[in-house]
C-alpha cells in the first residue's frame, strides 16, 4: 500500500478528554445542588429534586432542586434588598467586579467546558473552542459598558430586579448573554436555567462567590417550566427576559400583558442559507457544516433552510452529501467528534417525527450510509431533506435538529421571497462572490443577523436577535444594554388618571350675525393618500369642552382598519426613499403646519383652551422640525468584531406600525408619535385622539399638500378602545405603539401575541408632551427602529 493509500485509509482514533476536574466538583456537592440564594446555595422549601442526565449515555450526573414559587419569591427578595447598594456603586466598582468574572471565567475554563458538553451533549472543541471564550468575551465586554455607563446612556437607569430564563443549547454562553448587560446597568439578577442543562450556571454560581459579589446581586433558581412561570408572574420583577420557543414567548407576553414589565424575547427561527451560482462552493459546503450541524443542529440560528440557485443544485447536494459522509458522530467528549448527542429524548422523538412527516409531505431524505451510531445515549445522524416544497412542515416549522431542507431558486429576487416566506426573522446566510448581491439580498432579508460569506459568527459587540415570530430586543451591543436600561424620569412619571371622552350638555348653536346657516363639517378617513368615508356609515359628534357641536368624525370599524393597513404596506416606498428625502418631506410638513398655525389653533380651542391650543401648534411645529433633522442622524455602526469581519449595524423601520394616540394633547401628541415613526421610514396607522378627532381634516390638507406618499400616512378615526383591539390583534401590523390609561396599555399587549409584534407604550403613566424631554428624542427613535447586524468578511 503507497503512502496516499495509507494516508487515505487512516482513520481519527479516539481523542477523550479528561472529565475528571468536573466529577471531582460534583462528587465535592455530593452530586446534589440546591439553588443559589442570596449569595449562598439553598435547599428548596419543598424539597424536591430532579436529574439531570448525561445525554450521551444515558447516566445521572447530579440532583437538582426543583424550585418553587416561594423559592424564586426568596430569590427575588434577595435581588431586590441586593438592589440599592448595588446601584449605589459607582460604575467604576461594577465594571470591577465584571472583569473579575471574566477573568475567573478563563481561569476555570476547561472544568466549565467539561462540563457544558457532559450535560448537554454538544462536542467538547464547541464548549471548549467557542462558547466558553465567548462567556469571557462578554463578561469584559460588559465590564467596559459598566465603566463608561453614565457617559454612555445619560439620563438613563437600571430597569431594577431582572427575570431571565434561558435555554438548554448553550447554557453558559446565554446566562452571560443575559447577566453581563444586566450587571452593567445596574440591575440585579434572578436567573433560571434550562430544566435539562442547569449544571453550569450552578458552577458560575461559586464564580461570583469566588469574585465577592454581593449577595443577592445574581440568584440562581432551577426548576422546571413552572419554576419560570414563577418567576415571571411575580409582582416584583421589572423585567423579563426570556430565550426559547416561539410558543412559550407568547405565553410569557401574555402572562405579563397587564403589568408593567419589561420585555425582550429571543424565539425561534428558521434560517435561509442562501448560495448562488458564484458562490464558492467548498467554502459554502464548510459554512453549511457550521450552519446546520454545529451543536447537533440545536441552534436558533441554524441555516436549516438551504436555497441553491438551481443551475448549481446537483453539484453543489453532490459535495453536501461527501461532506456529511465526513462527519463523525459519537460521545462528545471525543476531541475528534462532530456531531454529539440529542439533548433530551423528548427533543429526539421531535426530530423523529418531524423528519418523518417531511418525508410523508415528499421530501427525498439522505442520510451518510454505513454511518455507525453509538449504541448508548441520544443521537440523530446528520439528516439531507432534499426536493422540499416551501410550504412543507420541514421549511416551516423549527426542527432544532441535525436536519437539512433543502430548495431551489432561479433570480435573486426570488432567492429573498423564498427567504422571507417564514414567520421567523432570526438569522440568513448568503453566498456570493458578488458583494452587491451579497448586500442586496441581505438588506431584503427580513432577520436580525445576516453572515455574509460565513455563518453563526457572535460577538458582544454585535447585537443579536430576530424580527417577526422570532422575537424583539437584542443581546450584545449598545442596543444590547438598552434592554436593561430606562429613562429615569419614565420610572417617576405619575398614574394617568382615566378620563370620560363623551360630554354630554345641552347644546348651545350659535351664529355669528350675517353668516348665515353654518356649513355641516364632517371629516373623512384617509387611507392610501385618499379621503375615504367611513365602512360603517355613521359618524359621531365632536363637542368642545363647553358642550357646543363643533363638527362630526368618522366612525371607522374593522374593515376601515383591515383597508388602512392594506395601504400601508403598499406605501414599502417610503422606507426604501433616502433619508434625506425623508428629512425633506418632513420639513415641508413643518411648513405647511407653520402656514396654517393660527386657523388649527382657533379650531383646537374649544377642546383645549387658546392657551394650550397655541402651545400645542406651536410645539408640533417645532417637534416635526426635530424628527426631520433627526431623519438622516440616527445612524448605525461598523463594529470590528476579533475575527476578519466587519458587522454593519443597521437601524432598518419595523414596518407597518399602528399608532393609538394619547387623549390629552390632540394635535401634539399626534406629531410626538407619528413623526419619529415617519423619520425612521415606517409607514404608519394612526388612530388619533378621541377627545378631538376633527384634528384630521387639518392634518389631512397639511400632508397632502407636503409630498408625502398616499398610504405612508393612514387615520381611522372612531372609538379607541375598539379600533386598538383590531391593530393589536392584525397579522400584517409589526408593531403597535399605545399610548393610553392602564387598561389599553394592557389590552394592547395581551392582544398582541398572534404574530408577536413588537409593543411600545407609556404603561398607564402620564407623558407631558410639552416637555421636549419626555415627549421626543432618541427613546421614541429606538422604538422606531430595529437594528440588522450584516456580517461581512474581509481578507484572503
Amino acid at each position: 500500500m503507497s503512502i496516499v493509500e495509507k494516508f487515505m485509509s487512516m482513520e481519527y482514533g479516539p481523542a477523550p478528554e479528561d472529565p475528571r476536574e468536573a466529577v471531582v466538583w460534583l462528587e465535592h456537592h455530593e452530586r446534589r445542588l440546591g439553588h443559589f440564594i442570596d449569595g449562598a446555595w439553598r435547599a428548596p422549601v419543598e424539597g424536591k429534586y430532579f436529574d439531570t442526565v448525561d445525554p450521551s449515555t444515558g447516566d445521572t450526573l447530579a440532583s437538582v432542586a426543583q424550585g418553587s414559587a416561594a423559592d424564586v419569591d426568596a430569590a427575588v427578595k434577595a435581588a431586590r434588598a441586593a438592589l440599592p447598594g448595588w446601584q449605589a456603586l459607582s460604575g467604576h466598582a461594577r465594571a470591577r467586579y465584571l472583569y473579575a468574572l471574566a477573568r475567573l471565567v478563563q481561569k476555570h475554563s476547561r472544568r466549565l467546558a467539561v462540563l457544558e458538553t457532559m450535560d448537554n451533549g454538544k462536542p467538547i472543541r464547541e464548549s471548549r473552542d467557542i462558547d466558553i471564550p465567548l462567556v469571557a468575551r462578554h463578561f469584559y465586554h460588559h465590564a467596559g459598558w459598566a465603566q463608561l455607563l453614565a457617559q454612555e446612556f445619560p439620563g438613563y437607569t437600571a430597569c431594577g430586579v431582572v427575570g431571565q430564563i434561558i435555554p438548554w443549547n448553550f447554557p453558559l454562553l446565554m446566562l452571560a448573554w443575559k447577566i453581563a448587560p444586566a450587571l452593567a446597568a445596574g440591575n440585579t439578577v434572578v436567573l433560571k436555567p434550562a430544566e435539562f442543562t442547569p449544571l453550569t450556571a450552578l458552577a458560575f454560581s461559586e464564580i461570583c462567590q469566588e469574585v465577592g459579589l454581593p449577595a443577592g446581586v445574581v440568584n440562581i433558581v432551577t426548576g422546571d417550566g413552572s419554576t419560570g412561570e414563577a418567576l415571571v408572574l411575580h409582582p416584583d420583577v421589572n423585567k423579563i427576559a426570556f430565550t426559547g420557543s416561539t410558543e412559550v414567548g407568547r405565553a410569557i407576553r401574555k402572562a405579563t400583558a397587564s403589568s408593567h414589565k419589561r420585555l425582550s424575547l429571543e424565539l425561534g427561527g428558521k434560517s435561509p442559507f442562501i448560495i448562488f451560482e458564484d458562490a464558492d462552493l467548498d467554502s459554502a459546503v464548510e459554512g453549511l457544516v457550521d450552519g446546520i450541524w454545529l451543536n447537533q443542529g440545536q441552534v436558533c440560528c441554524a441555516g436549516s433552510r438551504l436555497l441553491m440557485q438551481e443551475s448549481i443544485a446537483e453539484p453543489l447536494l453532490e459535495k453536501v452529501r461527501l461532506r456529511m459522509s465526513s462527519l463523525r458522530v459519537g460521545p462528545p467528549l471525543d476531541k475528534a467528534i462532530d456531531v454529539g448527542a440529542i439533548v433530551a429524548r423528548v427533543q429526539l422523538e421531535r426530530i423523529q417525527r418531524l423528519v418523518e412527516q417531511g418525508v410523508a409531505e415528499g421530501a427525498t431524505c439522505w442520510q451518510p450510509p454505513g454511518l455507525v451510531m453509538p449504541s448508548r445515549g441520544l443521537y440523530f445522524p446528520p439528516t439531507l431533506l432534499s426536493n422540499v416544497h416551501p410550504a412543507s412542515i420541514v421549511a416551516q416549522q423549527e426542527i432544532f435538529g441535525p436536519v437539512l431542507a433543502a430548495m431551489t431558486f432561479r433570480t435573486p429576487r426570488e432567492a429573498v421571497e423564498l427567504a422571507n416566506n417564514t414567520v421567523y426573522g432570526l438569522a440568513a446566510s448568503v453566498w456570493s462572490e458578488s458583494i452587491n448581491v451579497a448586500l442586496h439580498v441581505a438588506a431584503q432579508v427580513k432577520a436580525g443577523v445576516v453572515w455574509v460569506n460565513s455563518t453563526n459568527l457572535f460577538d458582544a459587540v454585535c447585537g443579536f436577535g430576530g424580527y417577526r415570530e422570532s422575537g424583539y430586543g437584542r443581546e450584545g451591543g449598545r442596543e444590547g444594554m438598552l434592554e436593561y436600561l430606562e429613562p429615569i424620569w419614565f420610572g417617576h412619571a405619575p398614574k394617568l388618571q382615566s378620563a370620560p371622552v363623551a360630554i354630554d350638555l345641552p347644546i348651545e348653536e350659535s351664529e355669528e350675525e350675517g353668516a348665515g346657516p353654518a356649513i355641516d363639517r364632517t371629516v373623512k378617513l384617509y387611507i392610501g393618500g385618499k379621503q375615504a368615508r367611513p365602512d360603517s356609515g355613521y359618524s359621531v359628534e365632536v363637542r368642545g369642552a363647553d358642550g357646543r357641536l363643533l363638527g362630526e368624525s368618522p366612525l371607522g370599524n374593522r374593515k376601515d382598519i383591515r383597508n388602512a393597513v392594506e395601504a400601508a404596506r403598499k406605501a414599502d416606498a417610503w422606507g426604501k426613499a433616502t433619508a434625506h428625502n425623508r428629512a425633506q418631506v418632513l420639513y415641508y410638513i413643518a411648513e405647511n403646519l407653520s402656514q396654517r398655525s393660527a386657523e388649527i389653533a382657533r379650531r383646537l380651542a374649544p377642546v383645549v383652551g387658546q392657551e394650550q391650543a397655541a402651545d400645542e401648534v406651536r410645539y408640533g411645529i417645532e417637534r416635526v422640525f426635530s424628527y426631520a433633522a433627526w431623519a438622516d442622524k440616527l445612524d448605525g455602526a461598523v463594529h470590528n468584531p476579533p475575527f476578519r469581519n466587519v458587522t454593519l449595524a443597521m437601524n432598518e423601520p419595523i414596518g407597518t406600525v399602528g399608532i393609538v394616540c394619547p387623549l390629552a394633547a390632540p394635535l401634539l401628541g399626534f406629531l410626538s408619535l407619528v413623526m419619529p415613526g415617519l423619520a425612521m421610514g415606517n409607514t404608519v396607522v394612526v388612530i388619533p385622539s378621541e377627545r378631538y378627532p376633527l384634528i384630521t381634516g387639518d392634518l389631512i390638507q397639511i400632508l397632502e399638500t407636503s409630498d408625502l406618499p398616499g398610504g405612508a400616512v393612514n387615520i381611522v378615526t372612531g372609538e379607541s378602545a375598539g379600533l386598538m383591539k383590531v391593530l393589536a390583534e392584525h397579522a400584517d401590523l409589526d408593531a403597535i405603539w399605545c399610548f393610553g390609561d392602564e387598561s389599553i396599555c394592557a389590552t394592547a399587549k395581551a392582544l398582541s401575541i398572534g404574530n408577536l409584534k413588537q409593543v411600545f407604550t407609556n404603561e398607564g403613566r402620564a407623558i407631558d408632551w410639552f416637555n421636549g424631554e419626555q415627549a421626543e428624542g432618541r427613546w421614541y427613535l429606538q422604538h422606531a427602529v430595529q437594528v440588522k447586524n450584516i456580517w461581512v468578511p474581509y481578507g484572503e
